[in-house]
């Protein structure tokens, strides 16, 4: 269960769409929130031949920061009666915010996906991105909205889980138990992916063509059903130990050539109130050119997404 969860804030009312679902864990889960924000270094300047020192600019900036994030704890206090601490910190904001989470400081963030606020430049989309490779702890990311929904008590009714096989993937399944756990209604749909089988776009011109096509097709559904037995036998056996821990679970087998399309079709279909995903932690040009569906995920949700990076990444 989690004993500390920050919330990273830059001054923005987006950022700040993340602090109820935020509040809702801590109080469910009897944790402490603590909100955080980073005043990242400002360039020195000579202007005309003078110098100009940015120590005293820093340091006021700190204090407005300061300052709000005290404001934004008393409002939590008695809005959700949880116990909420608040630090500034400095240097290179998802660098220093990683380190403070790596010192055990938290076990889970809680963020908005972006948000430019008044105090200072626009940085936490960025930052959302670079935590994703960075993170030693889950991150629960929050897709701001130009109108926020009324406010309510958020929960996880639904957790959609994709898996791929792979015990990297895996590694979000407790996680995403820790967080279902809040709920007692809450549901957990393991589902995985296959590729589906593409007729010919054409008719075959010749009755050759044409019972080639066919023993190609057989094949190809062969192939398929092959997929997707070994699939529902795999998300059976995931499925099997978490419901002998008494957890409500469900699996799903999806044909669809893009995971991305499957992911956010089925939240959707099952109405769910959270997906949770690993991430490969890739970085460089390799993301650049691949991207990854753990970010496409993200930017296409209209739920809450939990990721999780590999331990070893």
């Amino acid at each position: 269960m989690y004993r500390s969860i920050l919330v990273p804030l830059d001054g923005s009312s987006f950022a700040e769409q993340a602090l109820p679902l935020a509040a809702a864990i801590a109080r469910k889960s009897k944790a402490r929130l603590l909100l955080v924000t980073v005043c990242a270094p400002l360039a020195e300047a000579y202007v005309e031949g003078m110098y100009f020192s940015t120590a005293e600019l820093e340091d006021d900036l700190a204090a407005r920061y300061g300052s709000y994030l005290r404001a934004a704890a008393d409002d939590l206090r008695l809005k959700a009666d949880v116990p909420v601490e608040t630090a500034v910190l400095r240097g290179e904001v998802a660098a220093t915010l990683c380190e403070h989470v790596g010192g055990g400081n938290a076990d889970l963030v809680v963020m908005a996906t972006h948000g430019r606020g008044p105090l200072g430049r626009f940085w936490l989309g960025s930052v959302a991105d670079e935590m994703l490779r960075l993170s030693p702890v889950p991150l629960l990311l929050v897709r701001p909205e130009e109108k926020p929904a009324s406010p309510g008590e958020p929960g996880f009714g639904r957790v959609v889980v994709p898996l791929d096989g792979t015990p990297e993937a895996e590694g979000i399944i407790e996680p995403a138990v820790d967080l279902a756990a809040l709920s007692p209604e809450a549901e957990i749909v393991l589902m995985r992916a296959i590729h589906t089988v593409v007729p010919a776009p054409t008719p075959p011109d010749t009755d050759q063509a044409a019972k080639e096509a066919s023993a190609l097709l057989g094949q190809l559904l062969t192939a398929q059903e092959r997929l997707r037995g070994e699939a529902e036998k795999y998300l059976d056996g995931v499925a099997g130990r978490l419901r002998a821990r008494g957890l409500r679970v469900r699996t799903e087998v999806i044909a669809e050539d893009s995971p991305v399309t499957a992911i956010l079709d089925e939240a959707a279909k099952e109405h769910a109130s959270l997906i949770a995903l690993y991430t490969h932690a890739r970085r460089g040009l390799s993301r650049l050119l691949l991207g990854s569906v753990a970010d496409k995920v993200i930017r296409g949700a209209h739920v809450p997404v939990l990721v999780q990076r590999p331990r070893h990444g």
